[in-house]
Order: structure tokens, then C-alpha cells, then sequence
């Protein structure tokens, strides 16, 4: 299949990030341990996505200005989040951009906190779901969204938050469930990080938590 989708990365500001993982490198009230931990975890994600396959356009998403600059730097294209206000409002912004230059695009909303992902897996799930039409990926507690995909026609109405999946699932997409492991192991606590960490961390993520060893 060629690449037809096309991907967003919301990151928020880093100071704003994550928040469950403070003080997982570094101490607690060291902040810029922590925004590092924060941008390696994205970087990561965007590095996996970038490698996809499927993957025709990709663009994150932020109003941070450090993380806006590390990912141009990286090749990839930042839509400024305008609205400020939230993850919802900068993903229907981000489809807004995407898809003023093709309105039949395919658009998927790929979260940011996913270091051990690999672009053969989200390859695998994008797949399934252009097959749907309209589908997200659980993460693995069933609760979550990790992604989320409108194909051509469909309407794209991100609901991330609390309880995603269900809400998702309300909205008409189709729960994929293939054996994407790293696709849903997205990371909000240390737990979460030690387990990302077994299924093999990305460069950034993996360079961080050495440096702060």
C-alpha cells in the first residue's frame, strides 16, 4: 500500500507535559530534567511516525517554541497550534491545514508519548484501519487513544481525554485490536516508562535516561 495518510502530532508545551512523570529523572522540582524527559518521549514518537510507511504527511502540532524547533530541525513540518486551548482544538485545527490542500485526505492524530513505537506497528495499524474507514487504537488498558484515523469523506471529530476510547467508539470509529504492542504503550507514569523501557525505547528517550543515571 502507498502512503496515504496523513499524520499529526499534537505536543503541548513542555512545562505543561506529562505531568504524572515528574521526578522520574531527575528531582521532582527539577524542571528541566523534566521537559527534557517530555521532548525525548515526543521526539521518539515523531522519529517512529517519520519512519512509517503509510505515512504521507506528517506535521506536529504545538505552540511550544523549543519543541517547534527541535522537529523542524528534524525535517518535519510544525503547524502552530492557533488555538492554544487544549488537545482537541489543535488537532481539528491541525485536520483544518492538513486537509485545506487535499479535502479528501486521509487524517490521523498520533499521541506523543510513545518511545518504544515502531514503524512497522503504527504501519500495521493504519493500514486496518484506511480498511475501516474510521478507526482508533486502544492503549493498553482499553481506556485510552493512541490513534486515531478519519479516511477520505469521514469526519474527523478528535475526542481525547478521560475515557477516550469509549468516546471514540460513540463517535462511530472501529476499536482495532492487532497485535501492536508498542502502539499502545503510551507513557503517563513510571510504570508506563519501565514497561516502554522493556519493549526497547527510542534514541532520545533512551540517551535521556542515561544522562540522568
Amino acid at each position: 500500500m502507498r502512503a496515504v495518510v496523513d499524520m499529526l502530532v499534537p505536543i503541548k508545551r513542555l512545562g505543561a507535559a506529562k505531568s504524572r512523570l515528574r521526578g522520574a529523572v531527575g528531582a521532582r522540582e527539577d524542571r528541566g530534567a523534566h521537559a527534557a524527559l517530555a521532548l525525548a518521549l515526543a521526539m521518539d514518537t515523531v522519529a517512529a511516525a517519520r519512519s512509517a510507511a503509510l505515512v504521507r504527511r506528517l506535521a506536529v502540532v504545538t505552540a511550544d517554541p523549543l519543541v517547534a524547533e527541535m522537529v523542524r530541525g528534524e525535517g518535519v513540518e510544525v503547524v502552530r497550534d492557533l488555538p492554544d486551548d487544549g488537545l482537541n482544538p489543535a488537532l481539528r485545527h491541525g485536520a483544518e491545514v492538513l486537509r485545506s490542500s487535499d479535502p479528501s485526505a486521509t487524517v490521523a492524530a498520533l499521541q506523543s508519548d510513545l518511545p518504544a513505537l515502531r514503524a512497522s506497528e503504527l504501519d500495521a495499524a493504519l493500514a486496518a484501519a484506511v480498511e475501516a474507514g474510521h478507526a482508533f487504537c486502544p492503549d493498553r488498558q482499553g481506556t485510552g487513544t493512541t490513534l486515531l484515523v478519519a479516511g477520505r469523506g469521514r469526519r474527523w471529530d478528535p475526542r481525547f481525554g478521560p475515557g477516550s476510547a469509549l468516546a471514540h467508539a460513540e463517535s462511530g470509529a472501529v476499536a482495532l485490536d492487532g497485535p501492536w504492542p508498542s502502539l499502545r504503550c503510551d507513557v503517563d507514569t513510571e510504570a508506563d516508562l519501565r514497561l516502554a523501557a522493556r519493549l526497547g525505547l527510542g534514541p532520545h528517550t533512551r540517551a535521556r535516561l542515561v544522562a540522568a543515571s
